[in-house]
């Protein structure tokens, strides 16, 4: 490993230096001649055009990653993933590389399989011989990072914090013995940053309930509306086009004191004053805060007219008031 692990404390911020497995994290790969036309079809974003990363060269712009979404034919997203290509070497066949929740990858991978028909692409569920891991640091860190025999890795958008903007990196490489163990702080804080980006990813909890404009997903460059034809585009399409999205992704918190056993995981709902017989919302992605030990950060999809005139609460409409938190980007008008 050419990166070195450091944790600590700097003006009341945390610091990290270096990797930890993310064991909420999985791995698909699509190949074969016909894999680009293949995921053009079946993906939000374009996939066609896309820079080869060879190892260990990291995927860092967006012409070598991408947030693309896989929809049902009715438009909600089944799954999230950050795309990159990867293929073994500069002369061999296309490999594509799908960073995707863990809990959904199977269900995926088989649902892309059921569509390869005559095409020659081999979808492969990579969760049992490959592992994920994450990297995080103050910004600029990973412009010098690698570890000894990295496979594929692709930097994420930074975030900044306060004052301080952190760099993120997926890194995927094949298990071994010497697979590197959890970092537990640096996992910690690469939670809280990944929800803190206001990027969503869905995990099973959230499966079927967005189209990707209520999670931002066009803001956030995980859609292309002039590419071609793919499950649920006529959905989306006229989503964004007879702007009849009423809902979105925001950032929120709440302080743990006010819990009182109250859940916040991916898939909770969230209620509004005026209407409590039915949920205004629901959870995203959640993580405990590294940078307020007394607050839990949140990412919740919510009706726009609740954010805007109504105490949002979660898990009941008695539930812990959430504290609604601006976004790091601004919004693709509808």
């Amino acid at each position: 490993m050419t990166t070195e692990n450091q944790n600590s404390l700097e003006n009341g911020m945390p610091i990290a230096i270096g990797l930890c497995s993310l064991p909420d994290w999985s791995l698909i790969f699509v190949e074969g001649p016909d894999a680009a036309s293949f995921l053009q079809n079946q993906l939000t974003n374009s996939v066609l055009g896309m820079d080869k990363t060879i190892s260990p060269e990291m995927a860092r712009t967006p012409s070598s990653v991408r947030l693309v979404g896989y929809c049902s034919p009715k438009g909600r997203l089944l799954a999230s993933a950050w795309l990159t290509l990867a293929p073994h070497d500069p002369s061999s066949e296309d490999r594509f590389a799908l960073f995707i929740s863990k809990d959904i990858a199977a269900s995926t991978a088989k649902r892309l399989s059921m569509y390869v028909l005559r095409s020659k692409v081999k979808v492969i569920d990579a969760s049992n011989d490959w592992s994920v891991l994450g990297f995080c640091a103050p910004i600029n860190h990973v412009n010098s990072f690698t570890i000894d025999g990295m496979q594929i890795a692709l930097q994420l958008p930074n975030v900044q914090v306060h004052d301080q903007v952190y760099d993120r990196a997926l890194i995927a490489q094949p298990k071994s013995p010497d697979s590197i163990e959890n970092q537990s702080e640096v996992l910690q804080i690469w939670n809280d940053l990944e929800v803190l980006s206001a990027i969503p990813r869905i995990v099973q909890a959230t499966q079927e309930q967005f189209v990707p404009q209520m999670i931002n997903f066009e803001s956030v460059a995980g859609v292309d509306f002039k590419k071609g034809c793919y499950p649920g585009q006529e959905i989306v399409a006229r989503s964004q086009y007879r702007g009849v999205i009423k809902r979105r992704l925001s950032l929120a918190h709440v302080a743990i004191d006010q819990l009182n056993g109250t859940t916040f995981n991916p898939g909770v709902e969230i209620f509004h004053g005026n209407d409590a017989s039915q949920p205004a919302g629901i959870v995203v992605l959640s993580a405990q805060s590294v940078f307020d030990s007394s607050r839990i950060d949140l990412q919740i999809e919510c009706k726009l007219e609740a954010l805007e005139h109504e105490e949002i609460r979660l898990g009941s409409i008695d539930g812990p008031v959430l504290k609604i938190d601006p976004l790091p980007y601004p919004l693709i008008e509808i």
